[in-house]
């Protein structure tokens, strides 16, 4: 089977968290600090604090944000689930908003969605395609909104010239083994907000602080012993370990690598399938925009749209690992649950009711494209 997507660990990878493992330091140790620097430096912010899964990350985003209890979140519907739970975790509602034709979130109808209970805005790079930072920007400005942006799947992507990570508030970037890198599980948020950073770091671990500079104001009259330490929120054990953050760091030093190859697999898609009747190939690129090409989303042709499903079934059949990605996040049985219906987002239930991922890695190679692309055309010439 020709996975949809997987890792790549090389001998150096090994050897890196092999170091670690031997350093006496399997978590809270110097490994996060130089991996935190090392993704920092990268997309050119002032800080970075790593977790042990995006999913954590935006947990604490959404709270260093003061998301609670009562507050509103736009989120796009065509997204994993996490980027809407983690408003769940903190009392507050997610609102969806409908998607363009690239799959990213709508600026217009994210607009149309905010009302005076909306704390921040999250638009999501959807495949690893840049979403319109600058229209939600202005959102963001126009309406007093915290911006984050949900980068899981574009690390290693540009908007505008410079990497993606510098446009928001606070930006997400996901470590799973099918994201442009691997700590294995892991997430990170970039900053360049202070206030934002001592946040996170308190989040991630417990919230417990052993600096004395933030120590609440009583407690700086007293002289404290070198083992004190307080606890100052209610936070979590989202700590990312230190072999995990060995890895992240060694697998950095190759992400412009990683990113060349799946940019190259993905010009050789748009041959390959240029030809293919009521094939939909992914949204050309903007000239400001370079995605980090996470997924290669192809669409049917409204006219056999209601065959996705016999597709992505055959293409399973072959050998080759078709996904979809995502359902609307609120057609989840969880969410009808919370009363959201069918119908909300009307041009993401359209996207996503035609798409099939199909297999797009670092390590694809020429020859399992062409086969993936003829088998692709078979079938799709037999329905």
């Amino acid at each position: 089977m020709i996975p949809y997507s997987t890792q790549d660990i090389d001998t150096s990878d090994i050897q890196a968290v092999t170091k670690s493992l031997r350093s006496g330091w399997l978590t809270q140790g110097p490994a996060v600090e130089t991996f935190e620097k090392a993704i920092a430096e990268k997309v050119s912010q002032k800080y970075a604090v790593a977790f042990n899964s995006g999913t954590a990350a935006l947990h604490a985003a959404y709270f260093a944000a003061g998301i609670n209890k009562g507050d509103e979140v736009i989120v796009p519907a065509l997204t994993f689930a996490a980027t809407a739970n983690a408003a769940l975790y903190l009392g507050a509602k997610p609102i969806f908003a409908d998607s363009l034709q690239t799959g990213n979130m709508d600026p217009d109808s994210a607009e149309k969605k905010i009302s005076k209970k909306t704390k921040a805005i999250i638009p999501v790079d959807y495949t690893g395609r840049p979403a319109d930072m600058r229209a939600f920007q202005k959102l963001a400005r126009k309406y007093k909104l915290v911006l984050i942006e949900d980068a899981a799947q574009s690390l290693g992507a540009d908007y505008h010239g410079k990497p993606v990570g510098q446009h928001a508030d606070m930006t997400m970037f996901s470590f799973h083994p099918v994201k442009s890198i691997t700590t294995g599980e892991g997430g990170i948020i970039v900053t360049n907000n202070k206030k934002y950073d001592i946040l996170l770091r308190l989040f991630r671990s417990h919230g417990i602080t052993k600096d004395p500079n933030l120590f609440i104001p009583q407690e700086k009259t007293e002289v404290k012993a070198g083992w004190y330490q307080e606890m100052q929120m209610l936070g979590f054990n989202y700590r990312m370990p230190d072999m995990c953050a060995a890895l992240g760091t060694s697998q950095l030093k190759r992400l412009d690598t990683f990113i060349a190859k799946r940019r190259a697999a993905a010009e050789l898609y748009h041959k390959l399938l240029a030809d293919i009747p009521n094939l939909i190939l992914p949204h050309p690129e903007s000239s400001y925009e370079k995605s980090a090409w996470h997924l290669y989303a192809i669409r049917l042709a409204p006219s056999i749209a209601h065959k996705r499903d016999e597709v992505f079934a055959k293409l399973r059949e072959e050998g080759i690992g078709a996904q979809v990605h995502h359902i609307p996040v609120y057609t989840h049985p969880y969410y009808k649950k919370l009363g959201y219906k069918k119908g909300l987002c009307p041009h993401t239930e359209a996207f996503v009711s035609s798409e099939i991922s199909i297999p797009l890695f670092a390590k694809i190679t020429p020859k399992q494209q062409k086969f993936i692309a003829e088998t692709l055309r078979n079938i799709i010439a037999n329905i």
